[in-house]
């Protein structure tokens, strides 16, 4: 007894000259010594809780290597916990609940300064319902345009309500949280309205994630709404990765099912879309003839860009809708 306790903390070289020992002491101990050689053995190889190795009984709960990890995260758990404590108590800052008579009041002190309001319920009864309350500390240090809004003597300064208009409560809610949290939950709706946001109040980094996201989404029956959404919006990355698309496609595009649609609404983008694909024709053959483009092949492709824009301003004048600037934009 005394020497298996006196072995416990011995290291694994050790182990393995105790069972030499072992293996070479006198036969007369017949069976009893080797059973009890087996038990040692197996009570000085554990497990390691994390990585389930065996581990020698000098370590406690725990391999040597495991250990050494947990420590080297240490500091970087203790960061994420503080970080996630931040955003707690930002999110606290912005929590509202019902107040009496069904009006709205914040459900601990906050100390909010401004309220942004979505335009479509300005004129309601129950305005005071979807308020967001806010902080101008918060708003104009994350927006160039907050910060012109209520570093100024403007309106929304003054008054200490902003109303943001052609926004739902739901998008302006999920921009008000980036703003305090720098995250967003995304659907390919929400990406679009919070894009617009983005957009208008100059937070650039949402933008950003905003255009990956919808990127990450792109496919051949989205690519034309989503072309004609950046090409308004100014989102460069993901209009170029819709072109992309559309270059690739374009002999099926006049099918698309929202092709007319878009005639309808801005013509000018579908000429822009033909023009890309005519240029992109001519310099790949430029670049398989370097010494000149076939004038045949040349003439051949813009007489197919001519019958598309023909097309589309006969669908303008049939429906009344031509103008002299839409004409002589054509022209």
């Amino acid at each position: 007894m005394r020497r298996s306790r006196r072995v416990r903390f011995l290291s694994d070289s050790d182990i393995d000259s105790g069972e030499d020992d072992d293996d070479n002491e006198d036969d007369g101990d017949g069976e009893e010594g080797s059973s009890a050689a087996r038990r040692w053995r197996r009570r000085m190889r554990m497990k390691c809780l994390s990585c389930k190795e065996e581990y020698g009984g000098g370590d406690a709960g725990t391999c040597r290597e495991c250990y050494e990890e947990a420590g080297e995260t240490k500091e970087e758990l203790k960061r994420e916990i503080d970080d996630l404590k931040s955003k707690v108590n930002f999110l606290r800052l912005l929590s509202v609940g019902p107040g009496p008579a069904g009006t709205s009041s914040v459900t601990r002190p906050c100390f909010y300064d401004v309220v942004l309001v979505a335009s479509d319920s300005i004129d309601s009864a129950d305005s005071e319902c979807v308020s967001i309350p806010a902080h101008r500390a918060v708003l104009t240090s994350r927006s160039p345009v907050f910060r012109a809004m209520l570093e100024n003597e403007m309106e929304e300064s003054l008054s200490g309500t902003i109303k943001i208009s052609d926004v739902s409560y739901d998008a302006l809610r999920a921009f008000v949280n980036y703003l305090y949290t720098a995250e967003a939950c995304l659907d390919e709706h929400m990406a679009c309205d919070l894009l617009v946001l983005a957009e208008k109040y100059q937070v650039r980094y949402l933008k950003t994630y905003c255009e990956k996201y919808l990127m990450s989404r792109l496919n051949w029956e989205n690519s034309l709404p989503i072309y004609a959404f950046a090409h308004q919006h100014g989102a460069t990355s993901l209009l170029d990765a819709a072109l992309s698309l559309i270059m690739d496609n374009m002999d099926k595009l006049s099918k698309q099912e929202d092709y007319m649609e878009l005639v309808e609404k801005d013509p000018r983008v579908v000429v822009e879309l033909y023009e890309a694909y005519l240029s992109k024709q001519v310099n790949t053959a430029a670049s398989k003839d370097p010494k000149g483009v076939s004038r045949y092949s040349f003439q051949e492709k813009r007489y197919t860009h001519d019958m598309h824009m023909n097309n589309i301003i006969e669908h303008e004048t049939t429906n009344g809708t031509e103008d002299p600037k839409t004409v002589n934009f054509f022209i």
